[in-house]
């Protein structure tokens, strides 16, 4: 008996809830966090406002459900850091690790850009800084000179706001994307060398 040839997979359908998410994360950033409802939310997605607190009770919960996505990134490759030796080549590619990070979570670290207040209200800036933290041990030795320990947590902020918040004229994300890398690696580089 011969196989029939499979047919090609539809591509997944976001489920309802990364569909709240989505539409959230546009309207905050459209609107502001503030100033989007529950109810804003659901009538963009065409459900009621019923169907959408079966996902989220609150916009509050929205938010915090960006930040559990981020969270767990970010502590998967800081794990996969834990069990490497603590040198260039491993630090090097934490950092290509972190750009990817980003990349998978650029509106939400745009929100956190720009909601700062609301966030701190939150208590969510704390998840973020954490993981930085943790991040930045990986990086530098803890009892390094300190230039050495200001160049690591350089090379972590200038991935971040240089994606995030350099002023776009000509250039696409990918090329802003490539040099801050450059650039974040070259910090690194140059703690190995002192």
């Amino acid at each position: 008996m011969t196989e029939s040839p499979r047919e090609p997979r539809e591509p997944q359908q976001p489920s309802t809830r990364e569909r709240i998410q989505r539409t959230a994360i546009a309207l905050f950033s459209e609107h502001g966090y503030e100033h989007t409802s529950l109810r804003e939310i659901a009538e963009h997605l065409g459900v009621t406002k019923a169907a959408l607190y079966y996902h989220f009770k609150t916009k509050e919960d929205i938010a915090a459900s960006f930040f559990e996505s981020y969270a767990n990134d970010l502590d998967a490759i800081c794990d996969w850091g834990d069990t490497r030796p603590r040198e260039l080549d491993t630090r090097t590619e934490l950092l290509r690790r972190y750009a990817e990070v980003i990349r998978a979570h650029v509106p939400v670290l745009r929100f956190m850009q720009n909601n700062q207040a609301a966030l701190t209200r939150l208590d969510r800036m704390s998840v973020f800084r954490l993981r930085q933290r943790r991040l930045h041990a990986l990086l530098v030795e803890s009892d390094a000179p300190l230039i050495q320990r200001m160049r690591a947590w350089d090379a972590i902020t200038t991935l971040y706001s240089n994606w995030i918040t350099y002023p776009r004229v000509d250039d696409s994300e990918d090329d802003i994307r490539e040099a801050s890398l450059q650039i974040s690696i070259g910090m690194i580089e140059a703690n190995a060398a002192s």
